[in-house]
């Protein structure tokens, strides 16, 4: 069945009942705090999907013991509030006696409406031979998780009753080198044209994510999102497949979508040329 959380209604026709697992990726204290009120006595084990952002300084190497935000003190996070109201929600959850957290880092692969993996693989197969513009961020780490290895590996871990804190990351590389493989899954001929950080920024090119953006450039407060240590994870069973496989998923999910959509993340095509040809016009 399905409910709207945010009704108090919403596990009347579920709640009393034994669970073997429950999974939770909610992002609201309010909702969390619900479900485990509703089902938290009948479920033998809980899982709670968060994220790196809940970490309080995450410009260097994070691992499951490094310091988090305060906790959001309220039902509702804005978007702002996200890693505040995820500390929440992981508090929450605490005081169940079987629970795994779960810390994701950039999740990726096929059905991916963040748009921010297939910006660069996407932009690479509409241009064809055409130039396409790239932060110059080459050395910027960066982890990228497929949604399938970080799914099917958090419901084996519920069925064997894991417990505790981990993160749920991708193997470390770099923006360059995924870039390159994107490239190269996208059978890329053109030029990439590398621009720095203060000329994007002087052109109101932000980062990371959303309208007239450039996908996986973080600002250098944020690179420890791709330094999450992966120890604790393989030690759970994390297992992952290579980097260019989920790159090409994405590539088949993109194509399908249309590779000149309006996205939710990145720049458009027309906003790119602009930028190249004013770009290359300075040099």
């Amino acid at each position: 069945m399905q409910a709207d959380r945010s009704d108090p209604r919403a596990y009347d026709q579920v709640s009393g009942r034994s669970w073997n697992l429950v999974i939770d990726l909610a992002r609201q204290p309010g909702q969390v705090r619900s479900a485990i009120a509703a089902l938290g006595n009948g479920a033998a084990h809980w899982t709670f999907v968060s994220t790196g952002s809940v970490y309080a300084d995450q410009s260097g190497p994070l691992t499951e013991e490094s310091p988090v935000l305060e906790p959001l003190d309220g039902e509702t996070a804005e978007p702002e509030q996200y890693g505040e109201g995820k500390v929440a929600c992981e508090d929450a959850v605490r005081h169940l006696p079987r629970h795994l957290i779960v810390r994701a880092g950039l999740i990726g692969g096929p059905g991916d409406r963040s748009d921010r993996l297939g910006h660069y693989v996407a932009r690479f197969a509409l241009a064809g031979d055409e130039p396409v513009l790239v932060p110059a961020v080459a050395d910027q780490p960066m982890q990228v998780i497929d949604v399938r290895d970080l799914a099917e590996w958090i419901v084996a871990s519920a069925e064997a009753g894991l417990t505790g804190v981990v993160h749920g990351a991708g193997e470390r590389t770099t923006v360059g080198e995924l870039v390159a493989s994107s490239a190269e899954v996208a059978g890329f001929s053109g030029e990439q044209v590398l621009a720095d950080e203060s000329w994007l920024h002087d052109h109101d090119v932000e980062e990371w994510m959303g309208p007239r953006s450039l996908p996986l450039w973080l600002p250098h407060s944020h690179h420890g999102m791709g330094l999450m240590s992966d120890a604790l994870s393989l030690q759970y069973g994390l297992e992952r497949r290579p980097l260019s496989d989920t790159i090409a998923a994405t590539l088949d999910d993109e194509r399908g979508r249309g590779l000149g959509r309006e996205r939710r993340a990145g720049l458009s095509r027309e906003d790119e040329l602009a930028l190249l040809t004013e770009l290359r016009g300075q040099s």
